[in-house]
């Protein structure tokens, strides 16, 4: 059985959400590994490898990473990085191995992603770091828009949208239990860091959000909408009247104890 998710890395539109992910989302992302101290001698996992802007950085600072994806077609080789094809829930990990694991927007997507963190949480050698990277879409309201309506349009695509992860199996809230479920499997120094941006036209969170309007498309209407809505909301998001917060980001540190 393979596990299926929402963001398809086999389509068209792979690229460039790979793309719009890291411009958003690598800033916060590697100053949390910074701080965990990874460097030369450190034995890497980065789980969802994706575009593998993390991968890369993770190999120039350590030299030994291993990047797993299902589909991992998008990540290109450098030096000090191995690429597998594994898929996280059915295929095993070695025990003991990793100094640092990292995971961004992946248990979210994943019915069994507590079963997956034990997996992981093994997986770390004694003293080793873990860093899960997740949101908590239940939030990330309108400050600013052209008109009621545009407001409304907007919240009605935040909300198919979590009515597509919903129905793929995903939770868009679980980054608001991930420092928990994290001390639950037995991590210790749990740390999370919460993080909310403004977004704008032309904003990277902003353009991540237009391009799943093409990404998500049939999901999207699947899941209630328009193509007629989904033109609008792209409208709402490209007018520079538009004001938003974006969803919580949680970035979440855990130690395997020693």
């Amino acid at each position: 059985m393979t596990t299926t998710y929402v963001f398809d890395n086999h389509s068209v539109h792979a690229t460039e959400q790979h793309r719009c992910l890291s411009e958003a989302y690598d800033p916060i992302t590697l100053a949390r590994l910074a701080e965990t101290g990874v460097g030369p001698g450190w034995r890497c996992l980065e789980v969802g490898a994706g575009g593998s802007t993390v991968a890369h950085w993770l190999a120039a600072r350590a030299g030994s990473v291993l990047a797993t994806d299902i589909k991992p077609e998008h990540v290109t080789p450098v030096r000090g990085l191995t690429v597998l094809q594994h898929d996280v829930v059915h295929d095993p990990l070695p025990d003991n191995e990793f100094d640092l694991i990292h995971a961004r927007l992946v248990l979210q997507h994943i019915p069994e992603r507590e079963a997956v963190l034990r997996k992981l949480v093994r997986a770390l050698k004694p003293g080793g770091w873990m860093q899960i990277d997740e949101f908590d879409i239940s939030y990330g309201p309108v400050l600013l828009a052209p008109d009621e309506r545009a407001a409304q349009l907007y919240e009605t695509f935040l909300a198919a949208k979590e009515r597509t992860f919903r129905a793929a199996g995903g939770d868009g809230t679980w980054g608001r239990r991930a420092a928990a479920s994290m001390a639950e499997a037995g991590l210790v120094d749990v740390d999370p860091m919460p993080a909310l941006f403004p977004w704008h036209a032309g904003s990277p969170g902003v353009r991540l959000l237009v391009h799943h309007t093409h990404h998500l498309r049939d999901k999207l209407i699947a899941a209630g909408m328009t193509d007629e809505q989904l033109a609008g909301v792209r409208a709402v998001m490209a007018d520079p009247r538009f004001r938003a917060s974006s969803c919580v980001v949680y970035s979440v540190h855990g130690r395997r104890p020693a």
